[in-house]
Parts: structure tokens; sequence; C-alpha cells
């Protein structure tokens, strides 16, 4: 690495973006990534090419041109906005971005501010002629919006901007800690995700006074029978071939392991699991099963009145293999005709699963960085059960992957609690070893001959 490239601009661009505090509430007045695309253009130097379709829901985007125009193009996309958080469970202010026992805190330090900042610190490496001038086009695209489903950031680049974001391989998120089995280590590299099925719940009734509720059609009560019956029942099982791919990955136990393979079995394989760390049960059960969790209920306006109208947002993910007719039949059944009947589900968010394949340019640029920085290219392709912008691309085609380097404490439960959750961190060692590997990676992707 040259004298002049310090990965501690990684660890100051992190802080620096934590502070901005992007909440994205799913809102459209919220999110205010106008403030961090401020930041990236500070740092950089450089204005880029700002899109704001909603005031204050900026991404900004950069291109470097490549000196070879047949030679595949490259896009980094992190994503600026994070999710809320309550200060008052955490350790440390969670969006005061503290430096503390060798972490720093705070809200999107995994998801995905720290890759961000280190995609962001390569770039500035790209420009300023610190790393090698790979033949094709480098992109960095900053988004907005991905936490509500990026329709005010990727999906507008890519329906509305395309010109921006034209590449042929993506670099984006989930990033997972170095995995240890009986055969060695291994770098998980996310190479697929869960289908959003977002539902909007809604059931009516007849308004009438609180006080006499006889024989009333109440909103309020006929969603929340939907509600309950929806959480009490079981949730599809199905083991999918990238399951199957990844399971051994995780260094459990043999007989904990072939259970994780059987449809029949998982369940009881997740209740052993949740014995001993339940963060890595939670997303086993996430990768295995379709998952409905209503999140947000709405119903009535005033103690005295029974409510006409109540809803429900519902977050439903379907593994590959799944659409929108399998939530329909799962729904018709829990809840029984009648009260399915009596319910009205409106699609907010509709997408199946997607995958990119584990093979071609960028994937052995994975590799070979994996080798330079580990010493083995041993990489476990993993399915996340979250939404991330990479789905954009592969309806297109493109293959997306998401990876970076943990240091050697980092478990994989550890950073599976983090996402969304309280005291959320990660190591200063962490964020200097994504951005060296991930300037590998883009080392090794140029370096390539005779490959598309």
């Amino acid at each position: 690495m040259s004298d002049e490239r310090h990965t501690s601009e990684a660890i100051d661009l992190l802080v620096a973006l934590i502070r901005n505090a992007c909440v994205n509430t799913g809102d459209p007045t919220s999110g205010n990534e106008i403030r961090s695309v401020r930041t990236v253009q500070e740092y950089l130097g450089m204005e880029g090419t700002v899109v704001e379709p909603v005031p204050g829901r900026a991404s900004v985007v950069y291109r470097l041109k490549g000196f070879d125009p047949s030679a595949p193009a490259l896009l980094m996309i992190p994503h600026l906005d994070v999710v809320p958080a309550d200060d008052a469970e955490w350790t440390h202010d969670p969006f005061g971005a503290v430096r503390a026992d060798g972490f720093i805190w705070g809200r999107g330090a995994v998801d995905m501010l720290n890759l961000t900042s280190a995609m962001v610190v390569v770039f500035k490496w790209l420009t300023a002629g610190l790393m090698a001038q790979p033949p094709g086009d480098i992109i960095l695209a900053c988004v907005a919006d991905e936490e509500a489903g990026g329709v005010l950031g990727a999906r507008n680049l890519v329906d509305n901007h395309w010109d921006l974001v034209t590449c042929d391989y993506v670099l984006t998120e989930v990033a997972g800690p170095t995995l240890t089995t009986s055969d060695g280590v291994a770098l998980p590299v996310t190479v697929a995700e869960k289908g959003p099925m977002w539902r909007k719940a809604t059931a009516t009734g007849t308004p009438g006074h609180g006080s006499q509720p006889y024989g009333r059609d109440n909103a309020v009560e006929t969603l929340g029978r939907a509600i309950v019956k929806i959480a009490g029942s079981d949730q599809p099982v199905r083991v999918t071939e990238q399951w199957l791919l990844f399971v051994d990955y995780l260094g459990l136990d043999s007989d904990v392991t072939k259970m994780l393979k059987d449809p029949d079995s998982v369940d009881s394989a997740i209740e052993t699991v949740s014995e001993y760390d339940i963060a890595l049960a939670r997303w086993i059960h996430a990768c295995t099963h379709m998952t409905l969790s209503t999140n947000v209920v709405e119903g009535g306006t005033k103690i005295n009145m029974i409510p006409d109208t109540a809803h429900a947002d519902i977050d439903i993910r379907l593994l590959p293999g799944q659409d929108a007719s399998d939530v329909d039949d799962h729904l018709r059944k829990v809840l029984g005709p009648d009260l399915f009947d009596e319910i009205t589900f409106v699609p907010v968010l509709d997408m199946t699963a997607n995958q990119s394949v584990t093979s071609g340019r960028l994937w052995n640029a994975i590799g070979a960085a994996a080798e330079h920085h580990l010493g083995t290219s041993r990489l476990a392709p993993i399915m996340t059960p979250v939404t991330t912008d990479a789905r954009f691309f592969r309806e297109r085609g493109i293959p997306s992957y998401g990876v970076g380097l943990f240091d050697d404490t980092a478990t994989f439960s550890q950073m599976l609690a983090m996402f969304h959750g309280i005291d959320e961190r990660v190591s200063e060692v962490s964020v200097q070893r994504t951005t060296e590997f991930l300037a590998t990676v883009i080392e090794a992707f140029g370096s390539q001959r005779g490959e598309s």
C-alpha cells in the first residue's frame, strides 16, 4: 500500500456519516441524505452528479473513466441512510459516533456506513492515483432511501438515470466476519437475498359510540384477530439449494447441520441453536422460512368511538421459488376463508428473491483478495434475509455481491445482532481492514485479462 494511503481516513469519514443522522423512517420527508452527500463531496473534493427526487433525499454519483472502453465497469453502491434508534437503550449516543474500546459506536456502523466510508476512501485513492487505474470504469453511487426500499435512491437511479450507473458488476452490502469450519476459514460473500412482499392489511367496520359496542363491527378487533392468527401460525419452511450450499460453513454440530438440511427437522434444529445463540437462530429461521412480521398497526381516532378502519403493515419475505401466490395461499390458510375475506391486503413492495452466480470476473477478484489478506480463496456464498439495493441490478442480470473484512474478534452472530439493533458498533480495525480489502478487490478486478 502506498505511504499516502491512510485507512484511518475511513474511520474519520464513518464518524462524520454517523453524526449526520440520516434517519429514514419511511416517510418521504425523512432521511435528509443531502447532509451525507455534502460530506462525501467535501471529502472527495468533487461535486459529482447529485440526484434529488425529493428535497433532501439525495444521492451522489461519480464515474472514473477507464482507459479501455471494452473493459467491464464496476459499480460500488453504498447507502447513506440509517434506521431510527432510541438513545435511552444505548450505551453511547447512537448518533454521537463515540470512539471507545476500539470501536465506533453508532447507528449505521455496520449497516452499512462502515462499507460506505471504505468505498468512498477507495474511490478517492483511485482518483488520486494511489491505486493502479483499472481498464474499465469505476463508479461510486452513494444513495438515499435503501432502508425504505430504495425508491428514492437506487431504484430511481436504475429506472430514471441508468446512464449514471451503467455497469457490468456491483459491490454493495452485506459484509460479514469470516467463518471457521473443520475445513478452515471461509469469507462470506452475499450473493442472494430474499424477496420483500410487504403488505398493508386493512379491516373495515361500522362506526358508533364506544359506550355501546354490542353488535358493532369493530375494525380494530377484526384486524386484531387476524394479527394474532398470523403471529401464532407456523411460517412456511423451504430449504433452498442456496441454503444447502451454505449451511456447512456455519461450523455447527454435525447432527444439527444435518437437521438444518431437512425441511421436516429444521424447526427442531433452530430451537436447539436458540438455546445458545438466539441471533444465529433467528437468522437461520429467516433463511429457511417465508417470514411474516406485523410491525405497524393503526386504528381508531378517539377513545369513545368504535373505529371503522384499521391498518397493519406486514413485513413478508420470500425465499427463492416463492411468489405472491404463496403469500395469498398462506394467509388464506391461516386466517380461514371468512376472516381472510374481511381483510384487504394491498402490496407495498412486491419483489421475488434474487441471486448472482458464484463465478466470473468480480467473484474471482474477491477470491484473490481473500487469498491475499486471509491466505485462502475459500468463499462462502450466502443469502441474506434482508433487502438491499443489489436487487435492482440483479433484475438486469448484473452480478452483485456484498463483502468486507472484519477483524478476528468479530463473530457472525455478533454481526447479525448489530443490524437495526441496540449498541450497533464496528471495530476500527474492521473498518481499516475492509478498506484495504476492497482496494485489493478492485486491483484484482482490474488486473484480470480475457475475462468478462
